[in-house]
């Protein structure tokens, strides 16, 4: 619990800074509280860089801007994606146990076949 708290943590504050940073060498208008809140409360890529957009003067600082902050936070819902399911399947083996082998037919010694003299009569 305490990795996954200090990924998310890391993330937002390392991101929020790498953006700030970049938002301030392309003269965006936007501020570090704004930067944090965006990206601790954007769960939509897309309304991220809307609001970047709307801040950013010139193509160029908004391509570079908004492109950054799309393939990272994009990298990190994929890491969280994959991460999280291999915590469940972790999760699920230990609750469970290892997993189990399909059944299979295995051949027996089976003792000469006898049959009923009386079935055999009636016909």
């Amino acid at each position: 619990m305490g990795t996954a708290i200090g990924t998310c943590f890391g993330y937002w504050l390392g991101v929020s800074s790498f953006i700030y940073f970049l938002a301030y060498l392309v003269n965006a208008q936007i501020t570090m509280l704004q930067t944090l809140s965006l990206l601790g409360y954007g769960l939509s890529t897309l309304r991220m860089v809307t609001a970047l957009l709307s801040r950013t003067v010139g193509q160029t600082p908004r391509l570079l801007l908004c492109g950054t902050l799309s393939v990272l936070h994009m990298m990190f819902l994929l890491y969280l994606h994959f991460n999280y399911h291999k915590i469940i399947e972790g999760l699920l083996e230990s609750l469970e146990g290892p997993p189990m082998v399909p059944m299979q037919r295995v051949a027996r010694d089976v003792p000469e076949l006898t049959l009923n003299a009386s079935l055999l009569m009636t016909h």
